[in-house]
């Protein structure tokens, strides 16, 4: 399986995500912002956390305006996999991919530590080896994670199983406690916490490996 992982100004997380991409199996090439394509026969692609373009306007909005940024709503406009973590789902919101918005923490302080969470769906490639209501420990660093939308949204994405994770303990004031969310075909996953932050025993927790080996199975069997 093949695997992208975008890098924009300003990322800090591209590394990390190739490296937990890499571990779990898959072949990964690094693209640049300014590429107007992606490499042929990508399965999924990966954007990183970090602070693209300094967040300037609105966190991920400058990179979702990206040349790669069409290539990528293309990819999954047919059914390719796209996994945004951090900063990366606040851009894959600004694209338009995933619904709501991430705002200020609700205690507008930079929120940094290890998070525990509750998978709250494995009807997904993403999270099919976890067990559905399985509490993992998975780190945040963010100061615009406040995931918000409006009743309506909200509804439809707990009626149609598409609320990925939830926090213990919400860290910042995200609505109903939720930590990631899935687009409606169930391919494009969006989430604050950092999976590729718990992909290594030296990094305190291997909880997030399940992620990206999901992922590889899941793929295959799709």
């Amino acid at each position: 399986m093949k695997a992208a992982v975008i890098t924009f100004p300003g990322s800090n997380c591209d590394r990390d995500l190739a490296v937990a991409f890499e571990a779990a199996g898959f072949s990964v090439t690094r693209v640049w912002h300014k590429d107007s394509a992606l490499p042929h026969g990508v399965d999924v692609v990966g954007v990183p956390g970090g602070f693209s373009f300094g967040d300037y306007l609105r966190c991920g909005a400058i990179a979702a305006q990206s040349p790669i940024g069409a290539a990528v709503k293309d990819h999954a406009a047919k059914g390719g996999y796209v996994i945004g973590i951090c900063n990366g789902f606040q851009v894959l919101t600004e694209m338009g991919l995933l619904p709501g918005a991430l705002m200020r923490n609700a205690g507008l302080k930079f929120a940094c530590k290890r998070q525990a969470l509750r998978v709250e769906t494995t009807q997904c490639a993403f999270t099919n080896q976890y067990g559905k209501g399985q509490e993992i420990l998975v780190p945040i660093a963010h100061h615009d994670g406040n995931y918000t939308i409006d009743a309506e949204g909200l509804a439809r994405l707990q009626g149609e199983d598409r609320v990925a994770f939830t926090y213990l303990g919400n860290p910042n004031g995200s609505v109903a406690d939720i930590a990631g969310v899935l687009s409606e075909n169930r391919r494009v996953l969006g989430m604050m916490p950092h999976p590729e932050r718990a992909a290594d025993p030296v990094h305190g927790g291997t909880d997030g490996t399940v992620l990206f080996a999901s992922l590889m199975g899941g793929m295959a069997l799709a």
